[in-house]
């Protein structure tokens, strides 16, 4: 019976895990720099869930890894810019905000999904009870 609250509780948490990646990801959009002022563009991060407990009987989800998506740089012409080439190029974060937007709704409606699930257990649970009493 608890073992309904357990899924809903790990997917909470790992939506939660992949709305702060998202966060970070759009923070960061524009970020060049690493903390010791040297050029080293931030790489787009993406929550990788798989399924948590045993393999043949799997008890909700969990972050397995935050890949760090290497080479997600694009080019953007900067010419004067600090970190430019001979050409006025310099290599940015390929991040696309719309779609980090749309990924942070995806989670948002996925961590409310698991909410309204663990409410509803919780209300059976009291239901159950007051038909033992």
């Amino acid at each position: 019976m608890y073992g309904s609250l357990d899924i809903s509780t790990s997917g909470m948490i790992a939506q939660r895990t992949r709305m702060q990646v998202i966060a970070a990801n759009l923070a960061n959009i524009n970020t060049l720099e690493n903390t010791q002022g040297e050029y080293e563009p931030y790489l787009r991060r993406a929550a990788m869930l798989e399924p948590a407990g045993h393999p043949d009987q799997p008890q909700g989800v969990r972050v397995a890894t935050i890949d760090v998506q290497e080479g997600a740089l694009r080019e953007r012409s900067m010419p004067g810019h600090k970190f430019a080439d001979e050409n006025g190029i310099v290599m940015v974060p390929d991040i696309d905000s719309t779609t980090e937007w749309v990924n942070g709704l995806q989670a948002s409606r996925a961590y409310e999904a698991n909410v309204a699930a663990a409410e509803t257990m919780k209300t059976m649970v009291a239901q159950a009870l007051r038909l033992l009493a």
